[in-house]
């Protein structure tokens, strides 16, 4: 049981912190643009306005995803109760690293709509 328990937090730790720095991107997107805290890409690093709708877009998808992955995750533990350690071991490894994976890839959307959105500059492009 305690193995389960302790994998049980990991595997939830990924989703729960998606939803929390979903929700302070979403209430306020930090004030200066920095290499240390927030969505930190060259492109959206050009400019304030650039740097607002990365973290308002990454944001909304990490919100999405967190709620998802939290749900999925919860679901798969549940049915690996009172099975073998190395069960819940392979259950646990497999969506931690689904979970690193969907952080890695929500880079792909907000980068996408970056470039449409904005020129090499950062500034916004009129359309």
């Amino acid at each position: 049981m305690t193995t389960w328990i302790i994998m049980s937090i990991s595997c939830l730790l990924i989703p729960v912190l998606m939803i929390a720095f979903a929700i302070i991107f979403l209430k306020k997107t930090p004030n200066t643009i920095n290499p240390v805290y927030g969505y930190r890409s060259r492109r959206s690093m050009k400019s304030k306005e650039a740097w607002k709708f990365a973290h308002y877009l990454c944001a909304k998808i990490w919100l999405f995803t967190g709620i998802s992955l939290l749900v999925i995750s919860i679901v798969a533990m549940l049915l690996v109760l009172n099975k073998p350690e190395s069960t819940i071991g392979l259950v646990g490894q497999i969506l931690i690293y689904s979970h690193l994976v969907i952080i890695i890839l929500s880079i792909i959307p907000v980068e996408i709509a970056l470039k449409r959105n904005f020129d090499e500059n950062g500034n916004k492009i009129e359309k």
